[in-house]
């Protein structure tokens, strides 16, 4: 199964995304696509912070509570880091998701 993800990548520019396969994380997907600023570069352990996104507020509750590892991740992301932040690798892509809306953050200085 496939769902449409639309993503902003660093440099501004919107992607649409039709076939996104559900199972996959978000940095996955994105990946895949060559959207500019996801970089993955621990391959989804949440320990980097280069997937980071800022999730549109009509999705944030769509969405499962980071846990403790993201969220440990993301408090390190201080000087990008807002409300809606969020590690793409810890996104599973499901049928509930399409649609989703993300920008991507851009490079912290971590």
């Amino acid at each position: 199964m496939s769902i449409t993800i639309n993503i902003t990548d660093a440099a501004g520019v919107p992607h649409v995304i039709p076939d996104a396969m559900t199972g996959i994380t978000l940095m996955e997907v994105s990946k895949q696509h060559g959207v500019e600023g996801v970089l993955g570069n621990c391959g989804g352990g949440a320990a980097c912070g280069t997937c980071h996104v800022y999730v549109d507020a009509d999705w944030l509750d769509r969405l499962p509570a980071s846990d403790a590892i993201e969220a440990d991740m993301l408090e390190m992301l201080e000087d990008t880091r807002k409300d809606n932040s969020r590690l793409g690798c810890q996104i599973r892509l499901a049928d509930a998701l399409d649609g989703l809306t993300v920008t991507v953050a851009p490079p912290s200085d971590y």
